[in-house]
């Protein structure tokens, strides 16, 4: 849908900017006239590159579609039809691109389309999990309740995800910081040092012509170390997209110390979650798991809901094949076979994803607290070390006088 941008005035006299979606001129000057704003200017920029730079630059974001997500959720049950509802949203928007994909999807669905082949047709925004439950909503004449699950499942989903993630700035920021000063120290400053000490003729201590030889070698192979650098990361970002290297990192990540757990409880905690969300939206429990296995985001736990896939349709229980599993703790299958015995395998999904969501919880709490000592513990030792190798021989040099 076209892209206006605009300049108009208020009702108090004050000049506003900024851009609109609409099919013409005549539409967007409505919207704005229903907001008190008298149309100064507009300029269709659908296809300027000022607007391709911006929408570049503005891409939608997850935290963009749980909030879209939860609007439209909340309009849906308040008996909103979907087309007024989309085109609601339209406004209440800030992100260009988001608001673009709106107004497309609005007049998709005012022109006979489905809502989920809507969404369907934007399989890089909306994921199989999303489109299924709308989907199954439209199916069985609940979208209202479905679109309800679905925005609480994905701010569930966001949160964690923003608790994880922020858990892990901190270290992340410390580390690279060390390491940055690390580095000029050791290409800018030991080596101005080392001239001054080899000027004595005295014996260094070890620990001050090991920095000397690693200060030597960073500033003699500088660019080749930045090249074989970005060569080992490339080949690792090319390993990772084959089958067998996400596999072998989705290992290492479950038996990681400390962190196994971590991924563990996550993963199944995601895994629960949406089997669950599926379930109550009506998609059947075959469908169900292949999307979950799609959605899980670790290839360990996508053969397994595979093979429990394929053990279903064999006439198997749901949970065999978690429970011969050595990445799923017991009390998982055992609670899935209750479940499976009571017909109420949503609601203990449920039970499942409040236990790993309480445990994941803690474990982050805890990884934080633990964090600034151990970080403070290394930095301690590091710097410990490079002022040892400066100041021990300065001052066996000052003794000697």
């Amino acid at each position: 849908m076209p892209i206006f941008k605009y300049q108009a005035q208020s009702s108090d006299g004050k000049v506003k900017r900024g851009e609109i979606v609409g099919l013409s001129e005549n539409e967007v000057t409505i919207k704005l006239n229903k907001k008190d704003l008298a149309v100064i200017s507009l300029v269709n920029v659908t296809n300027s590159a000022l607007s391709q730079l911006t929408r570049f630059i503005s891409p939608i974001k997850t935290k963009d579609l749980v909030i879209f997500s939860r609007q439209f959720a909340v309009m849906i049950s308040a008996n909103v039809p979907v087309v007024e509802s989309l085109l609601i949203l339209i406004d209440q928007t800030n992100n260009i691109s988001l608001k673009n994909m709106v107004s497309d999807i609005a007049f998709e669905v005012d022109g006979g389309s489905f809502l989920s082949d809507a969404f369907a047709k934007r399989p890089k925004i909306f994921s199989e999990f999303f489109i299924n439950i709308i989907r199954s909503g439209e199916t069985s004449g609940k979208l209202d309740e479905v679109l309800t699950y679905l925005a609480d499942e994905m701010e569930k989903s966001y949160d964690m995800a923003s608790k994880v993630k922020g858990a892990m700035i901190y270290p992340i920021f410390i580390i690279s910081a060390l390491f940055g000063v690390g580095v000029v120290l050791m290409v800018y400053v030991i080596p101005n040092l080392t001239a001054i000490l080899e000027e004595t003729g005295s014996e260094l201590p070890l620990a001050t012509r090991v920095i000397i030889g690693a200060s030597d070698f960073l500033k003699s192979y500088l660019i080749l170390i930045i090249i074989a650098s970005a060569g080992l990361a490339a080949g690792i970002r090319f390993y990772l997209k084959t089958y067998n290297g996400r596999r072998n990192i989705d290992i290492i990540k479950l038996k990681m110390p400390i962190f196994g757990n971590l991924f563990k409880y996550i993963y199944l905690m995601r895994f629960s979650r949406s089997l669950s969300t599926l379930l109550k939206g009506g998609v059947t429990i075959t469908r169900s798991l292949e999307i979950v296995a799609e959605v899980v985001g670790n290839v360990i736990y996508k053969e397994l809901i595979l093979d429990t896939l394929e053990s279903i349709n064999d006439g198997n229980p749901f949970s065999t094949v978690f429970e011969a599993s050595n990445y799923v703790p017991k009390m998982v299958p055992q609670m899935i076979s209750v479940g499976e015995k009571t017909g109420k395998i949503d609601a203990v999904l449920d039970r499942v994803t409040s236990f790993y969501e309480r445990e994941s919880s803690n474990m982050l709490d805890n990884l934080s607290k633990l964090m600034e000592p151990l970080i403070m513990v290394i930095m301690g030792v590091g710097v410990g070390i490079m002022v040892a190798a400066v100041l021990m021989p300065m001052y066996n040099l000052a003794s000697q006088f």
